[in-house]
């Protein structure tokens, strides 16, 4: 068995002779940007917000009717 060492494990490696030329994407049409106007954005914030008030008054109000009822029956 013979050891040759790295000396005879060279491989050849080739550059490409084309480095110069860089190859174009397949999308050749550039993404535009979409703008978002503010103002819209602001009404649907304010729409889920109103409905988020008007669930949290009625579980409020509802609580306090329950505390009341249950007052009213323990106190007679």
């Amino acid at each position: 068995m013979e050891n040759k060492g790295f000396a005879d494990n060279q491989a050849n490696i080739e550059t490409p002779s084309d480095v110069g030329i860089t190859e174009k994407p397949l999308k050749t049409h550039l993404k535009a940007s979409n703008r978002v106007d503010i103002n819209v954005l602001k009404s649907k914030l304010q729409e889920t917000e109103s409905k988020e008030n008007k669930k949290n008054i009625f579980i409020f109000t509802s609580l306090i009717l329950v505390l009341g009822f249950i007052g009213i029956y323990f106190s007679m």
